[in-house]
């Protein structure tokens, strides 16, 4: 609805000028967290190498409008939390099974090692480079 200030760790790994101006994927329904004195309002997601040495954005399909909605494959039909419960550690759950594929989509692994795709509409969002890395 409006804009956000969003707070990252990301300097070391990428230069503030590959951050303005573009599209990434936010992790918007988080309680917000102070950051170096800082009231952040959502997360960015990023996929890290498997290596650890190289970070990149999780980036929307192209066509892709601020504030489209983001969701797994096969729950498509499932509504957002508001704001998840830091008790309840929802995002704690699942970030372990969040990884990119060999095609550099993103996803998330379940349970049973299914992998589901990180969807707007019915487009895949993806990392420039990173294959099988960690997303958090």
């Amino acid at each position: 609805g409006e804009p956000r200030t969003v707070v990252s760790g990301l300097v070391r790994f990428i230069p503030i000028e590959q951050m303005q101006n573009r599209d990434v994927v936010l992790v918007c329904n988080l309680k917000p967290a102070a950051m170096r004195g800082v009231k952040s309002f959502a997360m960015v997601l990023c996929a890290t190498s498997p290596d650890g040495n190289s970070v990149e954005f999780v980036e929307p399909p192209k066509g892709s409008k601020p504030g489209d909605r983001v969701y797994f494959e096969g729950y498509e039909n499932g509504t957002p939390e508001e704001v998840l419960k830091p008790k309840m550690k929802v995002f704690e759950t699942i970030q372990p099974g969040l990884f990119t594929d060999d095609s550099c989509e993103a996803g998330w692994y379940d349970e049973q090692k299914a992998f589901h795709k990180l969807l707007v509409g019915s487009q895949v969002c993806t990392t420039a480079t990173i294959a099988k890395g960690s997303l958090k």
